[in-house]
């Protein structure tokens, strides 16, 4: 279940996952760009329309949303970051990519980790099922030692912030 790769892009590392989706470009474009169906498999719900310029809060971090060409692109900088969503057509079916430009290495698995359970939920809703949050989880901390492996990084990061999430008092 390993879909993502790191890039650089504009000399910045990126998170980079690619699916082939079984549903055509404008179905999987409503499943991005929805709120109501956003907040089915996305990490959080979002409040938005979404149009060039459009600002608001998310998690104590400014969002704005940066490019939208339906049904095959939206970007957004969430905390400085760049997140996007590239959509194309192919045959029946529609091939998705996400990238998430990110700051921080040592925190590179652990992200990885957290997006590739989100988008483990994401083919499942499209075929109306629903996936829970907790469930998707499940083999966090397995997906997180091949990502820090593939990635490269040290493990650490993601394995405190695991034992936080568990509510391991050693944790500290």
């Amino acid at each position: 279940m390993i879909h993502g790769t790191l890039q650089k892009i504009d000399g910045r590392p990126a998170l980079r996952f690619e699916r082939k989706l079984s549903h055509s470009i404008e179905r999987v474009w409503r499943a991005v760009s929805v709120p109501a169906e956003l907040e089915r498999w996305f990490p959080a719900a979002v409040d938005w329309t979404p149009a060039v310029g459009e600002t608001f809060e998310a998690a104590g971090q400014t969002v704005e949303v940066t490019e939208v060409d339906p049904p095959r692109r939206l970007a957004w900088t969430y905390a400085g970051q760049h997140h996007s969503f590239d959509l194309t057509a192919e045959g029946d079916g529609c091939r998705l990519v996400f990238t998430h430009v990110i700051d921080d290495l040592d925190t590179a698995a652990q992200t990885a980790t957290g997006w590739e359970t989100y988008f483990w939920r994401l083919g499942p809703y499209l075929d109306g099922q629903f996936i829970s949050e907790e469930v998707a989880h499940e083999p966090w901390e397995e997906l997180h030692e091949h990502y820090a492996q593939l990635l490269g990084v040290d493990p650490e990061p993601g394995r405190r912030f695991a034992r936080v999430l568990r509510g391991d008092d050693s944790a500290a």
